[in-house]
């Protein structure tokens, strides 16, 4: 099947400041794309590009077929959900939703059941006569969606589309837009800084650093299989350590002078004597009060304890100095069965599965 949005070895340069160094990517029709980055990484410079907002310095970009060079924005089968939700403060917010409709080639009456389709998709319908600042944050976020959704673009761009909005409506939003997109079968592509927004909505995530794609994959490959350092220190939380292989049977052996001992691992194919890094996920870190019978352990103390209410993040010294992150779900409401506390001696233990090897 042929991607519905192929960027062709796209480079854009702002004097002499390389904003998008080289990309190529292509997206299939009807996915949930999420572009994931730091602040500077290019990734809304990229989103404008798409847009026609901005022009490559080099390379193409081909939405649905057509290479988009000589499009000009307001031609394009695109639209663009902004941060700021851009909406008209002096109108309605069905007049707000129509907006986009008063130059479409469409009667009077097939616009305003348009319009009725669009605050019913959002669950706004009651409050068509409104006005935005009569509405909540997330409302406002949601009209600003069906403003985008109503002209029927092929491509809808959403740049950082949750970011104004508090944790526990942000959450409940991403579903909302995650059901909206599965019924509408538009192909998106999502901007975001937000880690876990980016996991929770799209079927695929680019991660971009400094103008390039360090790693794209479904969101579980990418957590749980980063390419890189910096993937692996960006995505999620992380335990990573300086590491050395060495000479080992089946799986790979790594000494790791942090923990102080040999640490067994999964990797393959990797020679004796290479310098690498070893991550292992908090929770992937059992703590106990006993030492296990097998696996990968080491003693230390507990230092630090944070209580989360559904966790709890110790952080566990070890006799090198180093501190280990490591989350426990609390999954019992009596405080004295969590699995341990301030000051006590424990140890840390984790499968060779969870020992995720870096070479980059």
């Amino acid at each position: 099947m042929a991607p519905f949005i192929r960027i062709d070895r796209v480079s854009k340069r702002f004097g002499t400041f390389m904003a998008v160094n080289d990309v190529s990517l292509d997206i299939m029709k009807g996915e949930m794309f999420a572009l994931l980055g730091g602040s500077g990484c290019g990734k809304t410079t990229l989103l404008r590009m798409l847009a026609g907002f901005e022009s490559p310095s080099e390379g193409r970009i081909f939405i649905d077929g057509q290479d988009m060079a000589k499009i000009p924005p307001y031609e394009r089968p695109v639209n663009m959900m902004f941060q700021s939700y851009a909406l008209f403060p002096h109108m309605t917010v069905e007049a707000n939703v129509g907006y986009g409709l008063k130059y479409e080639d469409i009667s009077k009456a097939e616009r305003a059941e348009r319009v009725r389709a669009m605050l019913e998709l959002v669950q706004l319908g009651a409050f068509a006569g409104r006005k935005p600042h009569q509405l909540s944050g997330g409302q406002r976020q949601r009209v600003a969606l069906a403003r985008a959704l109503a002209k029927q673009p092929k491509l809808l761009l959403l740049d950082e589309p949750l970011a104004a909005l508090d944790k526990k409506l942000r959450e409940h939003t991403q579903f909302e837009i995650m059901s909206i997109q599965e019924r509408m079968g538009i192909t998106f592509v999502v901007v975001t800084h937000d880690q876990e927004e980016a996991m929770t909505l799209a079927d695929r995530i680019a991660v971009m650093d400094k103008g390039v794609i360090r790693q794209v994959g479904p969101p579980a490959d990418v957590y749980e299989h980063p390419n890189s350092s910096f993937v692996a220190g960006f995505i999620g939380s992380i335990n990573m350590f300086d590491a050395e292989v060495t000479p080992g049977g089946a799986a790979t052996t790594l000494d790791v002078p942090a923990l102080g001992g040999e640490v067994r691992a999964s990797a393959k194919d990797i020679e004796p004597g290479r310098k690498v890094k070893l991550a292992v996920r908090p929770e992937k870190i059992a703590l106990s009060r006993e030492r296990p019978a097998d696996g990968n352990c080491f003693p230390g103390v507990v230092k630090d304890l944070g209580y989360f209410g559904k966790d709890s993040l110790f952080r566990v010294a070890l006799a090198s100095g180093a501190l280990v992150k490591v989350n426990s779900v609390n999954s019992s409401r009596d405080g004295a069965a969590r699995a341990a506390d301030w000051g006590e001696k424990v140890w840390i233990s984790f499968e060779p599965s969870a020992a995720i090897v870096l070479t980059d």
